[in-house]
């Protein structure tokens, strides 16, 4: 989606995001994008076609629904790692236990994690004092600073990119078991960490001012 013209709330959120992806690396205070992701379980029903060599697989256009998982997906991009979730639902509940597994389990030794998302409802430090007791809630998020993109802007988010990887070498066709879709993100998962695979970020601060130049507002004197 296109944000609109000279729109000084969407290029702010940009600037703030673009200056923390320029940060270099620190392990005392990570920079981990956080990313979530919707994926329907749908069941066959009619047996496939079987595939042959040279030619594309069949299958009936008829399905079953069987429900949806979401996935939640933790991607440090100047380390080439990427960590993920599978949960029943995508709940402020879910986001808190997601980001309390990030502080505690991810980086128990940094000193703050810079964490960068979305700005979902959901995506909120409320949520973390909707699910644990106002000690635990404030703890955890004294181990933060959270970056929000701007809205229609989740392309500066590189988390979303790691989902649409994952999405498309891993996910893309029908599964209908949510342990099945468990297992084979845990294997791409480490697949990919053991290559290190990085996302070549290039789009900086000096870009966007002329790239995007017309969604600055025009200051008149």
């Amino acid at each position: 989606m296109i944000p609109p013209l000279g729109n000084s709330d969407f290029v702010a959120h940009m600037e703030s995001v673009l200056d923390v992806y320029k940060t270099p690396y620190d392990k005392r205070y990570p920079v981990v994008c956080m990313d979530e992701s919707p994926k329907q379980l749908i069941k066959q029903t009619r047996i496939p076609i079987v595939r042959k060599p040279g030619q594309d697989a069949k299958e009936d256009y008829e399905y079953s629904r069987q429900g949806v998982v979401n996935i939640f997906m933790a991607n440090e991009p100047l380390k080439g790692k990427r960590y993920i979730k599978i949960k029943k639902r995508k709940t402020k509940k879910d986001w808190a236990y997601f980001v309390k597994y990030i502080a505690d389990q991810l980086y128990p030794r940094a000193v703050k994690i810079l964490l960068v998302m979305d700005n979902l409802n959901t995506h909120k430090p409320s949520a973390l004092y909707e699910t644990f007791p106002p000690e635990e809630a404030k703890r955890i998020w004294d181990r933060f600073e959270f970056i929000y993109t701007p809205k229609h802007g989740s392309w500066l988010n590189m988390a979303e990119i790691e989902l649409n990887v994952l999405m498309g070498q891993c996910l893309k066709r029908r599964i209908d078991a949510m342990a099945t879709i468990r297992k084979e993100v845990r294997a791409w998962e480490k697949d990919r960490n053991n290559m290190k695979a990085k996302i070549n970020w290039q789009f900086k601060t000096d870009d966007a001012r002329i790239k995007l130049k017309r969604l600055y507002p025009t200051i008149s004197f």
